[in-house]
């Protein structure tokens, strides 16, 4: 699955692939294969590149157009 937000978000804010493997603490060679969809990105990464970005994963899944975070409700 390519996630084609990747590469989109990270050039919009002119970050290098390896600015982003060193976040997710990995290494240029594998975030380039999450950008390129040869291998699946875990969640566990996906929920940090959505908090530095300060986007909402549907945004990065491409399952919103809106960049917005969903506010935390308590559940009952």
């Amino acid at each position: 699955m390519q996630i084609n937000r990747l590469k989109e978000i990270r050039e919009d804010k002119d970050y290098s692939q390896k600015d982003i493997a060193k976040i997710l603490k990995t290494t240029q060679q594998q975030y380039s294969k999450y950008e390129l969809g040869i291998q699946l990105i875990p969640i566990d990464r996906l929920c940090i590149l959505a908090d530095f970005y300060n986007v909402s994963l549907d945004y990065l899944l491409s399952r919103s157009d809106d960049r917005k975070i969903y506010s935390k409700t308590k559940i009952k």
